[in-house]
């Protein structure tokens, strides 16, 4: 089958795209998911010992490595770019409960197979796995779904965001959002009694989402912005070299404040400097786009965006033990670390296009019993089944510390209890008032 049968020509593309699109958004998206996946795939060590499995990072080897996630810590784009992207279609005065469902929709669509899928194999490698291997790959299974737990809880706050609608707002809104961060970094670093408080942190990706708007609506210029993240970038050394924060912004065992999670003063500053400089390349990035090659690569992978995202780490997984179990571990201090880290390259690229052709489907088909909630208007109904989406989002985000194990497994059944009842409330809100909509609309 030749590839022009598998994916749209790039002539077809190119004719088909709206003469208003915004192809930087698109490109900078795939290209930061991408860049995911490939740091996923370099950075992850494993081996196991004595039939326990231990899952390493090459960042806690070199502080070389460390440095780099300054540049290779691109999740903050995800959701700069999801923002800017959604932003201009929720009105004020319409169904947020709708709206939210609707974007819902497509990006928990995979995640329901995604979940099957790892209910079969862990029951099965229960029962072919040592315990101390089988745990850790249970716990690090839907690690990834922090992003989604997030991702929906910003978008929850798009209507608050849409208000953004002049730089004074803008800055108003960072520098209070940036102001909060700081204080909760200062009160739980020096009162650990007060960790709890941690979780305002994760404010922190609002940030970006801010920053969606005010691209989208030219709140801030190329120029500009250059000069913002440049100064943001001094601001985030500084922070590092005179404050309590690890130089890695992914986390990692090491001495200091992690930055990740929860985000951190220095997360968000680099949240702000990435957007920033995001901003500033977007006119170079959209001459780039017009390329039709380059255009039709960004178009297939957004088609599958969520995919790739999902579906990359349980290949990666598998190649681990894979390898583990043939005594070849990819670990530091093991021989053959280059050679086994291009060799493991290699596989997951062929393994992950051949995943993303098969399984990329699944996330742009319509899923039957999920697909078609409707909330035609707002109301009670509609803040109901926004609740309901808070809630599966922030279990979502609360399932990444366990796994699908202890208290993981609980996470995930409120996760999907939450689903389940934000759509049966939409589907009872078809029914009784669909006929208002379609008087309205006449």
């Amino acid at each position: 089958m030749t590839n022009s049968r598998l994916f749209p020509s790039a002539a077809d593309i190119d004719a088909s795209t709206p003469a208003d699109r915004d192809r930087a958004i698109d490109v900078i998206r795939i290209a930061a998911l991408v860049g995911v996946v490939a740091g996923h795939t370099i950075m992850a060590t494993s081996v196991i010992t004595d039939d326990v499995f231990h899952w390493g990072n090459l960042l806690t080897t070199s502080w070389i490595f460390q440095a780099l996630t300054w540049v290779f810590q691109i999740m903050p784009l995800f959701f700069f770019a999801g923002v800017a992207a959604s932003v201009n279609s929720y009105h004020p005065g319409s169904s947020w409960g709708g709206w939210l469902l609707k974007r819902c929709t497509r990006l928990y669509r995979p995640v329901f197979y995604y979940l099957a899928f790892w209910a079969a194999a862990l029951a099965v490698l229960s029962h072919l796995l040592p315990i101390h291997v089988y745990e850790p790959v249970a716990g690090i299974s839907i690690q990834l779904l922090w992003f989604l737990g997030a991702y929906v809880l910003v978008l929850a706050a798009v209507p608050l965001l849409t208000r953004i609608t002049t730089t004074a707002r803008l800055v108003t809104a960072v520098a209070a959002t940036y102001g909060v961060i700081a204080v909760v970094d200062v009160v739980r670093i020096d009162a650990p009694g007060w960790s709890g408080l941690a979780w305002v942190n994760f404010t922190a990706w609002l940030i970006p989402g801010m920053l969606g708007v005010a691209y989208r609506r030219g709140l801030l210029r190329p120029r500009p912005a250059l000069a913002l993240g440049c100064a943001m970038f001094v601001v985030n050394v500084a922070l590092h070299w005179f404050g309590p924060y690890q130089l890695s912004l992914v986390g990692i065992d090491a001495d200091g404040v992690r930055n990740m999670t929860p985000p951190s003063l220095l997360l968000a500053g680099h949240a702000i400097m990435l957007c920033a400089f995001a901003i500033a390349a977007a006119p170079a990035i959209t001459r780039w786009a017009a390329r039709p090659a380059v255009w039709r690569l960004a178009v297939i992978g957004n088609s599958g965006a969520m995919t790739l995202y999902l579906w990359h780490m349980p290949l990666l997984l598998g190649m681990h033990l894979a390898f583990d179990y043939l005594g070849l571990p990819r670990y530091p201090g093991q021989p053959h670390l280059v050679l086994l880290s291009i060799v493991q390259l290699a596989i997951m690229t062929v393994a992950m296009s051949v995943t993303f052709i098969a399984l990329r489907p699944l996330e742009n088909n319509p899923l039957p019993l999920w697909d078609g909630g409707f909330v035609p208007r707002p109301g009670l109904r509609s803040a109901a089944v926004g609740a309901l989406l808070c809630i599966a989002g922030a279990a979502t985000l609360a399932s990444c510390a366990w796994g699908l194990k202890d208290q993981g497994l609980w996470c995930v059944a409120v996760l999907l209890t939450g689903l389940v009842a934000a759509r049966a409330l939409a589907s009872a809100a078809l029914t009784t008032e669909l006929p208002v909509s379609l008087c309205r609309t006449r």
